[in-house]
């Protein structure tokens, strides 16, 4: 339990998405929903139900789905494609880059079941490299929501953005943090926790874990700003620059590859514009395995006290 932003329910991230298509179903009658044979896993349900006329069953052909999402925006629809992360990022990778992201195409292509607390499905299915796949095709927007409310509420935004959006969200429940009044913006990163010593930098599930890591450092004395990344891309990168120019030192956090996501895009801010001492906190160029979810990202190095360790090394490089 954090005492920054206590937990007022724990529910899978996936349940915030099924949430939000549905009222942006409600909300504009152009919004569709297209599944490759996942809908009740990745919470399409109540649209279905309600809007059976706009939603399609596309089977296990993630490639043709997409397709057909590219060719409905032509019409003016909205189509939401959905399928596990590993399906719709790297199964149809050349689709999406030709079809959606080089032709601007309206098309929002919901990722499920991401990362490491995917759980015993293993390897082959935990994707880790979806960040860094979308975030680099032009006219991509890419959103990464730390927990159910969040999840919601970027799912609206989704639908109301014009232009591609990547959206990944998670399989196990979660612990639900973000206030229902905090305002959801594209590409305007939320500083959970004001700090002066050094900024941490989280995206997804690892938000949480760096609220319990701001509390874990405090009682060493150290005080951390927190910063929740829930866009990718565009990258707020004035949030970041403002945080690391007053705290000289930064952490990021992720389930997801160390290469190429959230901890390269920051690095990149910073090696350009305000170079100081960092460390990313992800997967060290590995593939998952088959295990519950804690086991994993204690295992991997995801849990709280491990953003504790990387901030304290990077303190040490900080200059005085």
């Amino acid at each position: 339990m954090s005492k920054y932003y206590p937990a007022y329910d724990h529910k899978p991230t996936r349940e915030g998405f099924g949430e939000g298509l549905y009222l942006a179903g409600k909300e504009n009658p152009r919004v569709v929903a297209l599944a490759a044979d996942l809908s009740d896993s990745i919470k399409m349900t109540r649209f279905k139900r309600e809007f059976p006329e706009r939603f399609f069953q596309a089977g296990v052909a993630e490639a043709n789905m997409v397709g057909v999402a590219a060719g409905l925006t032509i019409g003016g629809w909205i189509p939401f494609a959905g399928s596990f992360v590993n399906f719709i990022t790297g199964r149809v990778y050349d689709q999406i880059r030709q079809s959606v992201a080089y032709s601007n195409k309206n098309v929002k292509l919901a990722g499920s079941h991401m990362g490491l607390t995917l759980g015993e499905d293993g390897a082959t299915h935990q994707n880790l490299e979806d960040l860094a796949l979308m975030r680099t095709l032009p006219n991509m927007t890419v959103l990464s929501p730390c927990d159910a409310t969040q999840t919601r509420q970027a799912t609206l935004a989704a639908a109301r953005h014009s232009g591609p959006v990547y959206i990944r969200f998670g399989r196990p429940k979660w612990p639900v943090f973000i206030p229902e009044e905090m305002p959801f913006e594209i590409g305007k990163a939320q500083v959970l926790k004001s700090g002066n010593d050094v900024t941490l930098i989280a995206t997804g599930h690892m938000v949480w874990h760096a609220l319990l890591a701001a509390e874990m450092l405090e009682k060493r004395g150290i005080d951390a700003e927190v910063i929740n990344m829930h866009t990718i891309k565009p990258l707020d990168r004035e949030a970041v620059l403002q945080s690391v120019r007053k705290t000289g030192a930064a952490v990021t956090a992720e389930e997801h590859q160390k290469a190429g996501g959230l901890g390269g895009a920051v690095a990149e801010v910073l090696g350009e514009e305000q170079p100081v001492p960092m460390a990313r906190v992800g997967v060290n160029d590995r593939f998952g395995e088959s295990g519950k979810p804690e086991e994993l990202m204690r295992k991997y190095g995801l849990m709280p006290e491990d953003i504790v360790q990387a901030a304290l090394r990077v303190l040490t490089r900080k200059k005085p």
